[in-house]
């Protein structure tokens, strides 16, 4: 008996049923970094066209950042560019990148959605139609570490269920795969486990196994999973233990691995749900209404070259054995060791061993919980900071395809540009200082002011671009617009979610950056369960995280103020979210104003309005029932505002409705 099957201890009694199922090995060898074959350029199922799409998206972002890179240059030309100055450029051009791509990306989603592209389907997936007979075993695998056992169980149960209501149930086995080191939740998680397979009758197809030591977390637990019974299961299905999905969603996504053989890989777009404080219900609404553009056109130029985001996808396991075993990274940590954001290098591996990776963002049934405060996202964010700067590790590995570097480069910059954010904040400051006469004349910035607002409201535009873009297709849509609570609602999220955005943007760019200096200064992130529900902290805990941020955002507003009041006025948004920190992480994160918002249908989603019978059912399981939100009033809501956005709607879709027609 080896050593994980020893740390599973004997059922209760009475229970009468083995935990696991016999075993079917699966070899799965470690890859290396240093030696490979080169990815195979073109794969079964590569769109067509695909070329022109990258052509479309690279160099669309290298056209705006010219464009903008060259204003900032052109206003700083007639007074001399310094060395801050071709600092600062340098910094703004990196930073600039980023947001074009993201604009250009949700640009082309837009369009896409706009021209019906999402209902045709990739990979023959499309959420309609009966659902088609199964020949193939799939393995659903949730993954847990210290977390609420009977909530686990509670999901858990909701989509078993949900799989048995499409009548097809002998396709797929359940494993709660355990690295839960707490011995009161491990006993607690036994126990919760024990009683759902006695509720549902899940004797043969539901399993559990626990893992005494947690090696490699949780690419460990899906790796030791897949070396002790992937043999059993051509596909496996990875979900988090905040995931739900629902039966027809999972039969879909089993069918398209079996129609599509050289596919390794097919993500779908998780819906987050189940917010209930303020940031947990901002999230929400953005990631529904913003998010779609942005998938849609990450698919559109992705093609068989996608990414894989840790849950919430299926995998071809044989593919998945054979190229995505993980090595140890040299050195020490925080940089090496075990691979922590593995999900980007397991895509990246299968892709150099030759499997299609697919995001199919229109097919629905897939959801996730979001944290329930800013801390909670900053405390997860810290571990995957240090898990994304690995991959600077992992850039040089030979044979990786180039989309997939460019996917770890996007992982790494996510984080890198905190600090370069704060750093062309510095040097901006400096700049002004230079043009106050309060540095060596050397330093003076021309006076082209018009420029810099030109530069500054293109910036603004490509920031924005996809949120706007998410809305307009929400409010010409009928169904989502009232699913959002109707225009007025719809816009008064939009307005909100932005205004509380931009307040917590630099408190996230401290925090981050923080953790990047840390990360280089060699501490570990560690590795702690997450809070699901509740996101409030005593003021203990809010000026233990945010005292230092507050302290910083006093320090810098007096510096500012007293170089010139204009620059403080200037940095207000920053200087403002910086000080109010505290008090607008203890409002977003209390349930109190999160169900008032709820109440007036601010950040409404159509999962609140009518949820899925998934998520309703693991709402009941969770003693939660689903009800119906309130149609309580904007007390300040007068009817001629609500004729005024109905005689806009109405023009709105007449002006579609004719270029409809026109087309």
């Amino acid at each position: 008996m080896d050593a994980m099957t020893a740390s599973t201890p004997p059922p209760a009694p009475g229970a009468g049923v083995p935990l696991l199922p016999p075993e079917t090995p699966l070899a799965m060898p470690v890859q290396s970094f240093e030696e490979a074959a080169p990815a195979p350029m073109r794969l079964p199922g590569r769109p067509a066209g695909i070329e022109l799409r990258r052509a479309w998206v690279f160099g669309g972002t290298a056209g705006l950042t010219l464009l903008a890179t060259g204003q900032l240059w052109w206003a700083l030309r007639a007074g001399g560019v310094g060395i801050l100055d071709w600092i600062g450029l340098v910094l703004f051009a990196l930073l600039f990148v980023w947001v074009a791509q993201s604009f250009v990306s949700a640009l082309a989603g837009f369009a896409l959605i706009v021209h019906g592209y999402r209902r045709p389907g990739r990979l023959g997936v499309i959420d309609a139609g009966p659902l088609p007979p199964l020949a193939t075993r799939t393995a659903l695998l949730v993954p847990t570490y210290n977390e609420d056992p009977e909530r686990l169980m509670a999901g858990v149960q909701a989509i078993y269920e949900s799989v048995e209501a499409t009548r097809q149930p002998e396709a797929f086995d359940f494993f709660v795969l355990s690295d839960t080191n707490k011995p009161d939740i491990r006993d607690r998680e036994l126990a919760a486990f024990l009683a759902l397979r006695e509720r549902v009758g899940g004797h043969g197809r539901l399993f559990y196994r626990h893992r005494k030591d947690n090696t490699e977390r949780k690419a460990g637990n899906i790796a030791d999973w897949v070396r002790r019974f992937g043999g059993a299961y051509p596909h496996m299905l990875i979900l988090d233990a905040d995931s739900l999905m629902t039966g027809k969603a999972v039969v879909r996504l089993a069918m398209a691995m079996e129609r599509n053989p050289r596919v390794a890989l097919i993500q779908t777009l998780p819906v987050v749900v189940n917010g209930s404080t303020v940031f947990a219900r901002m999230q929400q609404f953005a990631g529904r209404v913003y998010g779609p553009v942005l998938a849609y056109g990450n698919a559109w130029w992705h093609g068989t070259e996608g990414n894989y985001w840790g849950h919430n996808a299926i995998i071809r396991t044989a593919a998945f054995a054979a190229h995505a075993g993980l090595p140890k990274l040299p050195g020490r940590k925080p940089f090496g060791g075990s691979v922590l954001s593995h999900d980007f290098v397991e895509a990246a591996l299968m892709r150099r061993g030759g499997w299609a990776l697919h995001l199919v963002p229109g097919l629905g049934g897939s959801y996730e919980e979001g944290p329930p405060s800013l801390t909670d996202m900053l405390v997860r964010d810290r571990r995957w900071c240090q898990g994304n700067l690995q991959h600077a590790g992992v850039l040089p590995a030979k044979g990786l395809h180039w989309i997939s570097r460019w996917h770890l480069m996007t992982g790494i910059g996510h984080y890198a540009t905190a600090p370069l954010w704060g750093m062309l904040m510095v040097i901006g400051l400096f700049m002004t200082m230079a043009n106050s006469g309060t540095v060596p004349a050397g330093w003076q910035v021309p006076d082209e002011t018009g420029r810099f607002l030109w530069v500054f409201m293109l910036t603004m535009l490509l920031l924005l671009g996809p949120k706007l873009l998410g809305f307009v297709l929400t409010l010409v849509d009928p169904w989502a617009r009232r699913s959002c609570g109707g225009a007025v609602r719809l816009t008064l999220g939009l307005l909100l979610e932005t205004l509380l955005t931009t307040l917590m943007a630099p408190v996230t760019m401290y925090v981050q950056s923080r953790g990047v200096a840390e990360v280089l200064a060699g501490r570990d992130s560690g590795w702690e369960s997450q809070r699901r529900d509740d996101g409030t902290l005593p003021l203990s805990g809010l000026l233990q995280r945010y005292g230092g941020v507050t302290a910083w955002g006093l320090a810098g507003a007096v510096c500012s103020y007293a170089i010139s009041p204009a620059l403080a006025l200037w940095m207000l948004p920053v200087l403002l979210g910086m000080v109010l920190s505290m008090p607008i992480v203890a409002l977003t994160s209390a349930p109190d104003a999160g169900r008032w918002l709820r109440d007036v249908g601010v950040f409404r989603t159509p999962e609140e309005t009518l949820p899925p019978p998934v998520l309703a059912r693991a709402q009941m399981l969770r003693g939660t029932p689903w009800s119906p939100p309130p149609e309580v009033p904007l007390p300040w809501l007068s009817s001629a505002t609500c004729q005024v956005f109905a005689w806009a709607m109405e023009r709105g879709m007449a002006l579609r409705a004719r270029l409809q027609a026109a087309r």
